[in-house]
């Protein structure tokens, strides 16, 4: 019989925390340490939540969120307006929407952008399913709340000519200056966008 490492396992906990966005070794290796120093508070329930998320949590099928049914809760919600379906990137994208209270309708999450760099083309991205669910009707406007990233914006053109042919507005998300920027601190992208999609005061 091999004789047991000590420590291995531990080292094997801090690379899985190091493979966290916004973790490196160094964070892992802190993070991994406070877990052990309060194992019964701390380790023990973060290991069972991540147990039962890994057999409940899926994704819906209608949507693309996650969640713990499906469909999930908010294609379920019979209060949001099945008239506006906002497009967005990523679950996160839907849950920073979510956390503003800024949308009444639907959602669709595209899984992603279209990225011919990272070999990420149209088949990798859920859009058969978004033009399945505009195709159905009811739907009278799509927003996209995409990034204002190079890649979000070819996304955002790729959908709109892909829905061209049905009877939806198209809108998308405005960029400028955020509530409570200073213009001195923008940068120069930001700033004429906002020149660009100026208002009436």
């Amino acid at each position: 019989m091999a004789e047991r490492i000590c420590g291995a396992e531990i080292e094997r906990l801090i690379q899985l925390l190091a493979r966290l966005p916004g973790l490196g070794p160094r964070s892992a290796r802190r993070a991994a340490l406070h877990l052990m120093r309060r194992r019964d508070e701390l380790l023990a329930p973060l290991a069972d939540a991540m147990r039962v998320a890994r057999e409940t949590i899926v994704t819906c099928s209608v949507c693309g969120n996650i969640d713990s049914c499906d469909p999930c809760a908010i294609c379920r919600d019979e209060r949001r307006d099945p008239r506006a379906l906002v497009v967005v990137e990523t679950v996160g994208d839907l849950w920073a929407l979510e956390r503003a209270r800024a949308v009444a309708g639907r959602y669709h999450v595209l899984g992603g952008v279209l990225s011919p760099l990272d070999g990420i083309g149209p088949r990798d991205l859920n859009l058969a399913s978004l033009v399945e669910r505009v195709a159905q009707g009811g739907v009278e406007e799509v927003i996209l709340a995409v990034n204002a990233t190079m890649d979000g914006q070819t996304t955002a053109h790729y959908v709109t000519d892909l829905l061209a042919g049905f009877n939806v507005r198209m809108t998308r998300l405005a960029h400028g200056v955020p509530v409570g920027g200073e213009l001195d601190y923008l940068d120069e992208g930001t700033l004429a966008a906002a020149m660009r999609a100026r208002t009436a005061f």
